[in-house]
């Protein structure tokens, strides 16, 4: 049946045209990897500053997709994150140069070395996964973030945004191509439009290499059920948690979780869950830090056990494992780091939990028993993010314990492929004793660098 599946959505995508879509993102990678780094580094150089001097019409776009957003009634979460201004693409623009800046040590980068035997080398050196489809809701900021790490990376690219976002995606697209044009085709990074086309080309094992949801969690587990045999790179939810010591620091502790909940509520990043140790409960520092988030707006709820000790207090939590997406929380009690720890691991998605103390042991304990992407100590959960750890930005968040975890930048998006070279050697030489194998580590010179064009693979058929 999954077969006949297959070769069903290989026709019907012939049909389309939607595999010469995909081969000719498969040829765009392989002309990317023939260009230098330095030439990646200029086509990403451009489109960083196409974002500045366009910038007109971008947010022009920009705003015919949110007036429509209100007229249909989106979800305010979703307008929240459709928005684009001017500070968001200064960010990107930013963002955009950290990415150019490695271009040149990505692809072909040594990363082992080892003499196997006498005149026998071998080398470990990243490569480009191949072909890339993103799938991602109303974020068009998502669109030369995305095109930037797979261009630096040298991957071919499918882009699939949310339909609120048409006409920004549309314009960055075209914002794209132009930068790829003078260096490679322009259909190396592609824009799919139909939302029906998703579901065929999830099935598609052998054209699409890699696939990364951006979005809402129940999107995410949609592209997860719907793959077929292509891996899924994303997270479920983003249940972030902050727990706050008897020890914390009662200003830090204000100031995180007012930043980790009220900077961008809407963003997986937020805190979704305060945990406060139960020495804290009968202190001033828990009736400020209720009114802090009161006069922020937030609606808090009780987890079972604040319920059970405040009989007046917040109404009680549907869920400890809920995702709001706005400004409400959960708030619950623990004993301390060793219970905080339980409660997390058990109730997280995995994401980004952190621990505020001054004691070094309690932060010790947390950092290493806490099982998720990211654990901060005396940090806002809003740093779990490609841009702010310098990766310039990334392609989302991965709660995924294989391949990349964590935000994922340039490096979650290489593969790796082995070199050897040889004078003539047989694998029979070794068996009848003739040679005989040494298997020596060789240093690492950390420039060291495999030449993108030095293989039969990376053709340069397709260069404009």
């Amino acid at each position: 049946m999954y077969i006949f599946s297959q070769v069903k959505a290989a026709e019907w995508a012939l049909d389309n045209g939607v595999a010469t879509v995909i081969c000719n993102a498969r040829e765009g990678s392989r002309a990317l990897q023939a260009l230098t780094g330095e030439q990646r580094a200029v086509i990403i150089n451009k489109l960083a500053d196409l974002l500045l001097t366009r910038q007109t019409d971008i947010l022009k776009a920009n705003q015919i997709d949110v007036d429509k957003a209100y007229t249909d009634g989106v979800d305010d979460v979703l307008i929240s994150r459709l928005v684009l201004n001017e500070k968001k693409l200064k960010t990107l623009h930013t963002g955009l140069k950290q990415i150019a800046k490695t271009c040149d040590s990505i692809v072909g980068r040594v990363t082992r070395r080892t003499q196997v035997a006498e005149g026998l080398e071998l080398c470990q050196v990243t490569a480009p996964i191949g072909v890339l489809m993103v799938i991602f809701e109303s974020r068009p900021d998502a669109l030369p973030q995305v095109a930037a790490l797979a261009i630096s990376s040298a991957n071919g690219l499918l882009l699939k945004g949310g339909k609120e976002a048409s006409n920004s995606n549309k314009l960055l697209h075209e914002l794209v191509e132009e930068a790829l044009e003078p260096f490679v085709p322009k259909e190396t990074v592609a824009l799919v439009s139909r939302k029906e086309d998703i579901e065929d080309l999830l099935q598609m094992t052998n054209y699409i290499d890699l696939v990364i949801p951006r979005g809402s969690s129940d999107m995410i587990a949609k592209i997860q059920a719907a793959s077929k045999g292509i891996p899924v790179l994303g997270h479920s939810e983003g249940v972030c948690h902050v727990y706050i010591d008897k020890e914390a620091n009662h200003d830090m502790a204000l100031k995180i979780v007012r930043d980790s909940k009220c900077d961008y509520p809407s963003a997986c990043n937020a805190v979704e869950t305060v945990l406060i140790n139960k020495h804290l409960l009968k202190s001033t520092f828990f009736e400020t830090l209720l009114d802090m988030l009161k006069s922020e707006g937030v609606k808090i709820y009780a987890g079972p056990r604040m319920s059970s000790v405040l009989k007046f207090g917040p109404p009680p939590a549907v869920s400890l494992h809920k995702e709001y997406g706005g400004l409400e929380l959960t708030m619950e009690i623990v004993e301390n780091t060793t219970e905080a720890v339980n409660h997390i691991n058990k109730y997280s998605s995995s994401h980004t939990d952190v621990i505020i103390t001054d004691n070094e042991h309690y932060a010790s304990e947390f950092l290493k028993g806490v099982d998720s992407a990211c654990v901060f100590h005396n940090a806002s959960t809003r740093f779990a993010d490609g841009y702010r750890f310098g990766l310039g930005a990334e392609v989302g968040i991965s709660t995924t314990r294989i391949h990349a975890r964590g935000p994922v930048g340039v490096e979650g998006l290489l593969t790796s492929k082995w070199l050897l070279q040889g004078h003539g050697q047989a694998a029979a030489d070794f068996a009848d004793g003739q040679e005989q194998f040494i298997h020596k580590s060789l240093p690492l010179d950390y420039s060291d660098k495999v030449s993108e064009s030095s293989d039969d693979d990376n053709s340069t058929e397709g260069q404009q």
